[in-house]
């Protein structure tokens, strides 16, 4: 068995995901296109974790959390939602890493022009499966507004499970089989 590797290219049925590399970062924060995205590629969130990943390299954050380590974007858990037919980057989606007390919470995106397909469900699948590989995590959750039935069907389609919510949101969570 593998030692878990934050920073490892994933591959799924139709999908690569991978890190962001600092050229990405620029590009999306600066405005610029790459013939390499689709069109409707960087949504508001992936600007948002853009700008995200940017502060976390400025602040020599990486995945430990601590000042000092790595200013690799690879570091900080985020990677690209990358069409393997097409080679285009569709979305993005991050562990928002250290762990808390075994707990990771996970976000995804997908743009507009490619929903609808299943590409947020398999990225999630994937990453939830491999951060469970994790020996500090335990449980991989995401909070989601009850407002937005789309986003309850992707992570029910990934096999989180719903563990509560207060009529707004909700919690899903998958956790990690104990070992004997």
């Amino acid at each position: 068995m593998s030692a878990f590797s934050l920073t490892a290219e994933l591959t799924t049925e139709r999908l690569l995901l991978r890190a962001w590399t600092p050229a990405e970062i620029a590009d999306v924060l600066a405005g610029r296109r790459s013939s390499r995205w689709a069109p409707d590629f960087p949504a508001d969130g992936d600007r948002v974790m853009a700008g995200v990943i940017a502060e976390q390299i400025a602040e020599g954050n990486g995945a430990s959390g601590e000042p000092g380590a790595s200013g690799d974007p690879g570091a900080h858990g985020h990677r690209l939602i990358i069409e393997r037919q097409s080679g285009l980057v569709v979305g993005s989606l991050s562990l928002f890493w250290p762990p808390s007390e075994g707990a990771l919470e996970i976000g995804y995106g997908v743009v507009p022009s490619r929903r609808g397909r299943g590409y947020a469900p398999e990225a999630a699948r994937a990453l939830v499966a491999h951060a469970l590989t994790s020996p500090d995590v335990t449980t991989v959750y995401a909070e989601v507004e009850l407002a937005n039935p789309a986003s309850v069907r992707v992570l029910e389609k990934a096999g989180l499970h719903r563990r509560n919510d207060d009529g707004a949101t909700a919690r899903f969570d998958a956790t990690a089989p104990l070992s004997g």
